[in-house]
């Protein structure tokens, strides 16, 4: 049985510190508690800290590593991230030739990000619907192969339906989080455009609100100079990238790339054994690196805690983001166009 937990507090904000930010806590018998978290230095992750470089206090005593057998765990037993890469085939990307660039590009960011999240790829054009061009995958060499039909992509509509393929790029994320058999979900949008919104199924407004609205890390890569940057920086909620033209479109989506490696980083699962057997605990995570530190607290309840607790456990997290992404996905079909 679960325990609650109770407070959640940051510490640590001073420049130059590090930054310790929980998303999620697991706490459960035999004596087991999980954290789920990311640690920054300013705008940056810090990746690479091993278990050794987390201190635990328990109401302001140090935990004796030995006590605690803290472990970082393997966040694949509790965590998935889908990214979809929604990439623009109206005409004017698939006529000019621009495609072929686009394909390449796409295939090198498959490459990369397959390797740490699940990847789906979609296409728009001046339709309604996207097209399915690979479904998500952690199999690297399964999205690149669904990728190898992108060159052969051409526009059933020549227009440009951007905000709505953005809306219902978000629906289709959170179905897919609907789907995992992981209790922690995450998802990013990646979007690949040549111009601005043409169709006029979706305002302006309407597409910024669902993005807004939803819990998806967007990115926008922008191409040519039909483009507005304005309007693009407005959907780029985490990111925006412009390219110039074809020869800088590999660049652009590298950018993307190593923005999202980077983002991964940053993420840990610490779990341990509290030697707390009843009561309410303050308990301070604090990460050390390079003489740099930063910690967080939150409070839990240990009631019924007892000896014989495996670090290594699988956490139980409560089921984080479900009823959001049912959310995103209902909002997102009542946007369709």
């Amino acid at each position: 049985m679960k325990s609650p937990i109770l407070t959640l507090a940051l510490l640590g904000s001073a420049c130059g510190s590090l930054q310790v930010k929980p998303l999620k806590t697991s706490v459960q018998k035999p004596s087991n508690v999980a954290i789920y978290f990311t640690v920054e230095r300013g705008d940056e992750p810090v990746g690479g800290l091993a278990a050794e470089q987390f201190r635990i206090y328990e109401d302001g005593k140090l935990v004796s590593k030995y006590e605690s057998k803290q472990t970082i765990l393997n966040p694949e037993v509790a965590v998935v991230h889908y990214t979809m890469l929604l990439v623009d085939t109206s005409a004017s990307v698939t006529e000019s030739g621009s495609i072929d660039a686009v394909a390449a590009a796409a295939d090198g960011f498959a490459a990369r990000v397959a390797k740490i999240h699940q990847v789906g790829v979609y296409a728009f054009d001046g339709g309604k619907d996207l097209r399915r061009i690979t479904g998500f995958s952690g199999s690297e060499g399964a999205v690149r192969a669904g990728l190898a039909s992108l060159k052969a992509q051409r526009a059933r509509d020549p227009s440009t339906n951007l905000n709505g393929a953005i809306v219902k790029a978000l629906g289709e994320l959170g179905k897919a989080r609907q789907r995992a058999t992981v209790p922690l979900r995450f998802a990013s949008l990646v979007v690949f455009t040549d111009g601005t919104d043409r169709a006029g199924y979706v305002t302006s407004e309407e597409v910024r609100k669902a993005i807004e609205d939803a819990d998806v890390e967007v990115f926008v890569i922008g191409l040519g100079g039909e483009v507005d940057p304005r309007e693009l920086s407005s959907l780029g909620k985490n990111g925006t990238v412009f390219a110039e033209n074809d020869a800088a479109v590999k660049k652009a989506f590298d950018d993307v790339a190593q923005r999202i490696e980077n983002m991964a980083k940053r993420y840990y699962l610490l779990s341990y054994c509290s030697p707390a057997r009843a009561g309410t605990h303050k308990i301070t995570l604090e990460a050390v690196k390079d003489g740099a530190s930063g910690s967080a607290d939150y409070e839990f309840s240990a009631s019924g805690f007892r000896p014989d607790c495996d670090p290594g456990a699988r956490p139980a997290f409560q089921v984080p983001g479900l009823a959001d992404a049912r959310r995103e996905a209902r909002t997102a079909s009542a946007r369709k166009p």
